[in-house]
């Protein structure tokens, strides 16, 4: 059995637990909204055909806010096909994923859900086809009392009171050539910062995100950033970070470690915009939000998008079924946005329904949990207060990709209200059990409150709607505290949360 030891001490905060870390993501691509969010005909929708089952999963899930309507989607929208009559509302190509979109969710739609499920709508607008002038109409459309021409339009739509939507995307992934309307940094970087600057115009207290790199492997990575920053600092408060991770040529050790790419990815980004601070002599910070991620598997046929003249609406696109090393990843990259909570500030799971997701569904059907649902409702639910920087002794694990990495990664966190402490953890070990051993003398009388661990001898185990409970996280027996130490052995390939109360 493999060893580890880590220190907690109250005094080395990270910062606050932020809400907006546990977001997701809700795009017009594939089922994510039709026959995911949407569906007229199932026994649990509403008036507006949401389904309800969906609702609750969202809720259990606990997430705070979701960015709408994409993603690749939102480079070639028009959003004005989605209000009013929902029989009048035209039908368009999506070039961004070849399919056909009807427009039977729109913004008002999406509002409405929103409120339904409990989470902050986060917009994105269009600046790869359009530009300022559209921004700024739904910018009105969504946040003007009334007594113009898209306020009014609104109102006359059923929704007398203003949405207040503060938080907005200029764009998507505008660095990536597969995006419709790419640009140069130059380029973008001044679109965002005149229409950045002219909403503020409507709403100054609007929290605004620029686009940062797609991807750290993308080879403008890091001047990106720097260009795009430099013309538009004053003008924005994030810059939004994008990241998938997959399990390559069998390769599971280096997939265990995908949060090591992440933590690399968010210094990086933290560097660069804190060196255009520095050259532009600006006040503020700008932080990260790290408003796409997750595990993908790109090769599978399921990733490959309709062609031709085959235009369907809502084909069956990017429903990666995942498993439970799927959810061990998962739960470690939750980890590192905690981790650097001082500097992301906000996070979007991608996505949140059967494209990449937690939830999954049947058109008119089941609704049922994926592995990955779990490390992330927990990690929600129990995060609370403030995140506190480890001190971490564990052995290494060997990986092709990123060399020596802990064969342990975790994080804490510490409500001072309740004086209570949860400790989230991994051990990527491939074969091997870990005996994990907590230093709690900062945190005197702590007790067990709660254990659990998220394992399986076959790793590859993946939920169905058949069967989606028989690999769940489990109650972990060995978690014990004894003179200011917790002690728990936790099993290969395996996400576990302990949580401390005080006696």
């Amino acid at each position: 059995m493999l060893s580890a030891s880590v220190t907690i001490d109250p005094a080395f905060v990270v910062g606050p637990v932020r809400p907006r870390t546990f977001g997701s993501f809700v795009e017009h691509l594939g089922r994510s909204v039709y026959t995911g969010l949407h569906d007229p005909g199932h026994p649990t929708a509403d008036a507006d055909g949401f389904r309800g089952d969906v609702v609750e999963l969202t809720r259990e899930l606990g997430v705070t806010t979701v960015r709408y309507p994409g993603g690749n989607f939102v480079s070639g929208y028009r959003w004005e096909d989605g209000i009013g009559p929902v029989e009048q509302r035209p039908r368009r190509l999506d070039l961004a994923w070849h399919s056909t979109e009807p427009n039977l969710v729109g913004v008002d739609e999406f509002v409405r859900w929103c409120a339904r499920a409990g989470v902050e709508p986060m917009m994105a607008v269009n600046l790869g086809t359009r530009g300022v002038q559209e921004a700024l109409d739904l910018l009105e459309y969504c946040n003007v009392a009334g007594g113009t021409e898209w306020s009014d339009r609104r109102r006359a739509n059923g929704a007398e009171e203003p949405y207040r939507i503060r938080m907005w995307c200029l764009g998507n992934e505008m660095d990536g050539p597969w995006q419709i309307g790419h640009k140069t940094a130059e380029e973008y970087g001044r679109l965002a910062a005149e229409t950045a600057r002219a909403m503020r115009m409507v709403d100054p207290d609007l929290e605004l995100v620029v686009c940062g790199s797609s991807g750290s492997q993308m080879p403008t990575f890091g001047a990106w950033e720097h260009t795009v920053l430099t013309e538009s600092y004053e003008h924005v408060d994030h810059i939004s970070a994008h990241a998938y991770y997959w399990e390559e040529d069998g390769d599971l050790a280096s997939f265990l470690a995908s949060a090591v790419n992440m933590d690399h990815f968010v210094d990086d980004v933290a560097a660069t915009a804190d060196a255009v601070r520095a050259a532009g002599r600006h006040d503020k910070r700008i932080n990260i939000s790290f408003d796409e991620w997750n595990v993908w598997y790109q090769q599978r046929a399921e990733s490959r998008p309709p062609s031709g003249d085959d235009w369907p609406v809502a084909p069956v696109l990017l429903e990666d079924r995942y498993n439970v090393a799927d959810a061990v990843v998962v739960g470690n990259l939750l980890i590192s946005l905690l981790r650097h909570t001082d500097r992301v500030h906000a996070a979007s799971l991608a996505q949140l329904v059967n494209v990449i997701a937690p939830i999954m569904t049947e058109p008119g059907g089941r609704s049922w949990r994926q592995t990955t649902f779990h490390p992330f409702a927990l990690t929600a639910r129990h995060a609370a207060g403030e995140v506190l920087r480890l001190a971490v002794d564990a052995p290494v694990q060997e990986t092709a990709k990123f060399g020596d990495v802990p064969a342990l990664d975790a994080v804490a966190t510490h409500d001072p209200e309740t004086g209570g402490v949860v400790i989230f953890a991994v051990n990527r070990s491939l074969t091997d059990d870990l005996a994990l051993e907590v230093d709690l003398r900062g945190f005197p009388g702590l007790r067990v409150a709660e254990a659990v661990t998220l394992s399986n001898p076959d790793h590859t185990w993946s939920a169905t709607a058949d069967d989606a409970t028989s690999v769940l996280p489990r109650t972990n027996t060995t978690a014990k505290v004894a003179d200011d130490h917790a002690r728990a052995e936790l099993p290969p390939v395996s996400w576990s949360m302990i949580r401390l109360e005080r006696v």
